[in-house]
C-alpha cells in the first residue's frame, strides 16, 4: 500500500484564476506538515505586509487581494482555508 503524500501548491491572489501563477511548494508525507507549510506562506505575507496603521479588516484585504494562496492536493476529506486562516491571523496580528 503506498502511503498518503499531500502536495502543496500556491496560487497568487492577484493574478487569480492565472494557471502561470500557480507554482508547486513541494510534497509532503503528513497532511499536518503540509497544513504547517501553507500557514508559514500565509504567515510571511502578513507579517511582512502588516503596517502600523492596519486594522484587521485592511491587512485581510490586503491578503486577499495580494498575498498568496496556499492550498492542499491530497485527500478530500480534509479541508483546509488559508483565506480563513488568514482572516483568524490578522485578527491575532492586528492588536
Amino acid at each position: 500500500m503506498t502511503k498518503q503524500k499531500w502536495i502543496v501548491m500556491v496560487d497568487d491572489n492577484f493574478a487569480f484564476m492565472d494557471p502561470y501563477a500557480r507554482y508547486k511548494d513541494g510534497v509532503y508525507d503528513t497532511y499536518d506538515e503540509a497544513v504547517a507549510k501553507c500557514k508559514q506562506i500565509v504567515d510571511e505575507y502578513l507579517e511582512s505586509d502588516l503596517k502600523p496603521e492596519d486594522t484587521a479588516e485592511t491587512l485581510y484585504t490586503s491578503y486577499t487581494m495580494f498575498g498568496e494562496d496556499p492550498f492542499i492536493i491530497g485527500n478530500p476529506r480534509y479541508k483546509y482555508s488559508s483565506w480563513d486562516y488568514a482572516k483568524e491571523r490578522c485578527f491575532a496580528l492586528v492588536k
